[in-house]
């Protein structure tokens, strides 16, 4: 069965984090954008219960470029039973007694090209040539549901159509694991992962992970 013409969005921002998960107390990013971030973005211009989006390529247009930064980050997370039980408890979270300075390895002047396919539920009733004429029209006026935002809450990013003369750069890399999705059939979800590689810029998701956990063998 043939597959439509992907849908496709360009997205820019001024600075990035895509944090690798091996790497947890202080945040290191991929040198691209991850599909979780990908999906993230796509569903902030555009979602409906009815359908998920499906990633196929990101295409990476600007050279990697990297910056640090040292932020004031909590520690720990307070347990929700420990939330829910404060409002009889006259209780609290101080944050001021919580924190730790934390470095932040990101990326700064970042463009990607996202492709993406749209699959319906079986629930849906409409075909999927509307839901497409809908997002690309959503991106043509710059419609979005909420803020896109790359990787970080507070990079928050632009989004258009396709600029005909940019091209992905001249970047060949093997990036280790990156997440894939969450299988849904277990209780609870289990991650899955793919082994990403950069091949003329552009990282290919494939339409199915691998059976592997973060830090181990691809």
């Amino acid at each position: 069965m043939s597959h439509p013409v992907p849908l496709v969005v360009r997205v820019a921002g001024d600075y990035a984090c895509f944090t690798r998960p091996e790497l947890k107390a202080e945040r290191v990013s991929y040198p691209t954008m991850t599909p979780s971030a990908a999906r993230g973005i796509l569903e902030a211009i555009f979602w409906k219960p009815e359908m998920q989006w499906r990633v196929e390529s990101i295409e990476t247009l600007r050279p990697v470029r990297w910056f640090t930064i040292r932020r004031n980050e909590l520690s720990a997370m307070p347990a929700l039973r420990s939330v829910t039980a404060w409002p009889d408890r006259n209780g609290g979270y101080d944050a001021e007694t919580d924190r730790d300075q934390r470095n932040t390895l990101a990326l700064r002047d970042v463009a990607y090209l996202i492709r993406a396919q749209i699959e319906l539920t079986p629930n849906a009733t409409e075909d999927v040539a509307k839901y497409r004429d809908m997002f690309r029209r959503r991106v043509s006026k710059g419609q979005c549901f909420s803020q896109p935002f790359l990787g970080c809450r507070e990079f928050a990013a632009s989004f258009g159509e396709v600029q005909p003369a940019e091209q992905p750069i001249d970047w060949h890399d093997h990036l280790g694991l990156m997440f894939w999705g969450f299988d849904y059939s277990q209780s609870p979800p289990k991650s899955q992962w793919f082994s990403a590689r950069v091949d003329q810029g552009v990282l290919t998701v494939p339409s199915s992970p691998i059976d592997a956990e973060p830090g181990g063998a691809a």
